[in-house]
């Protein structure tokens, strides 16, 4: 750290605080500082001179060059006199010092409080080297003020003027800005509200569409389970023999009702969950029984001769608490769109613990087409399918991935997938080792 002395003066009585005043503003100026740093200069330095002169004579006020590693600093050093018995310097007051902390960038007060060191940093500007720190010496010494307390007091009160009428400015500023907010709270309250309108519009179409889908899979429900009943009743020849055309049309309804009826059961479980109206019953899971119950249901729709169906349940995983019709329908889901979508390998079901978290996840590996990063969210919306021969070649609904994601929520679980196009995908079911009820909303 290197300081290089601008001024040294004395302190001995009011006039020296003039003085100060004076030569402080005149340094300040000269060291390239703004009018209102150059008041702020003035009155840390004066303050801290007139308290040095109240205690005793014998003070002294230096001004230094400071350079440091963060640039070059004004450095005011005001120390009070020992007096004339040569007795120890008195501390100077609190308010003198507090007074340079507000205004100034550092304080430093001396361990026995009888000096206060204050430092400002010099504005953007050149370096001030030893050949500009001669004339800024020479400038000083050549235009030394005379103490003149009316001029100071004159020159105060037009820097007090200049104070208030900047304050009253930015006072005016300030009301403008109030106003301001004031239209945009308006605006935001405005806003709020008729977003909060339209969210309670949204919300009742929400209910009449749930009840709509409600209402019409509960009326659908009957006609198809008669146009399902009849169909078998004429493939069984209950009513006589049927031609090859009639047999193959009438299969052709069969089909079409059983895809109808696909989509209404799924209609009304989405309707039944949106409106809440789905309850889950927790029982203790096996996983073994429950992978034994989807071999038997899926074993019609797997082709021996194309792809494998295995099933692997771990023998770490112990019975947990769930509700096993609504895992075994989300299995269900995920193993048959694999089947659909796998033309040549095979399709694993397989169960495991997390130790770590204590989690069930559930994972169906297949080795069909997969499924490109972009629709890996896309499957999940209601009623979106994927472009592909096998999609055209295997109908769906577009409700099956949707319906799985809201029950694996009800459960207190989530569904996860990991794919790549032409290698296969991994449809997972995580679920809690036990189901907790969520909690009732607080009115």
């Amino acid at each position: 750290m290197k300081t290089q002395r601008l001024l040294h003066l004395a302190l001995d009585n009011d006039q020296d605080v003039v003085l100060v005043r004076q030569r402080a503003r005149q340094v300040s100026q000269l060291l390239g500082f703004s009018q209102q740093d150059q008041v702020r200069i003035a009155t840390a330095v004066s303050e801290a001179a007139r308290a040095a002169c109240q205690l005793r004579f014998g003070g002294r006020a230096v001004f230094q060059l400071r350079d440091g590693g963060r640039g070059q600093q004004l450095e005011v050093t005001v120390a009070a006199g020992p007096g004339a018995g040569g007795e120890p310097p008195h501390a100077l007051p609190q308010d003198a010092v507090v007074t340079a902390h507000r205004l100034m960038d550092q304080c430093e007060v001396a361990a026995d409080a009888a000096s206060i060191t204050m430092c400002k940093a010099l504005p953007p500007q050149d370096y001030i080297d030893g050949a500009r720190l001669l004339d800024l010496g020479s400038q000083l010494a050549k235009d030394s003020p005379v103490a003149n307390t009316y001029l100071e007091v004159h020159l105060q009160n037009r820097e007090l003027a200049a104070t208030l009428a900047e304050l009253r400015e930015r006072q005016e500023d300030l009301l403008s800005l109030t106003r301001e907010l004031e239209d945009t709270n308006r605006g935001i309250v405005a806003l709020y509200a008729e977003i909060e309108d339209k969210a309670e519009r949204l919300r009742k179409a929400d209910e009449m569409k749930s009840r709509f889908l409600s209402n019409t899979s509960h009326e659908l429900r009957t006609p198809l389970s008669s146009i399902r009943a009849l169909a078998q009743l004429l493939l069984g020849r209950m009513d006589g023999e049927l031609t090859l055309e009639q047999e193959r049309q009438v299969k052709y309804i069969e089909t079409a009702a059983n895809d109808l009826s696909e989509l209404v059961n799924d209609l009304l479980d989405l309707a039944k969950i949106e409106a809440g109206k789905v309850e889950v019953f927790p029982a203790p899971v096996v996983v073994e029984n429950l992978f034994r119950a989807l071999k038997g249901m899926l074993r019609p729709l797997v082709d021996d001769n194309r792809v494998d169906l295995v099933f692997e349940a771990g023998d770490d995983v112990a019975p947990f608490d769930s509700d096993e019709g609504k895992i075994a329908q989300i299995l269900r889901n995920f193993i048959s769109n694999a089947l659909k979508f796998t033309e040549q390998g095979a399709v694993r079901v397989l169960a495991a613990e997390d130790a770590a978290s204590g989690e069930i996840r559930f994972r169906v590996v297949d080795t069909g087409i997969g499924i490109s990063p972009d629709n890996l969210q896309l499957i999940f919306e209601e009623f979106s399918q994927i472009e592909h021969p096998l999609q055209r070649r295997s109908k769906g609904t577009g409700l099956g991935l949707p319906l799985c994601r809201k029950l694996a929520d009800l459960l207190g679980g989530r569904v996860e997938v990991e794919s790549r196009v032409g290698q296969g995908s991994t449809f997972s079911l995580i679920l809690p080792r036990r189901f907790t009820p969520p909690a009732e909303p607080s009115n």
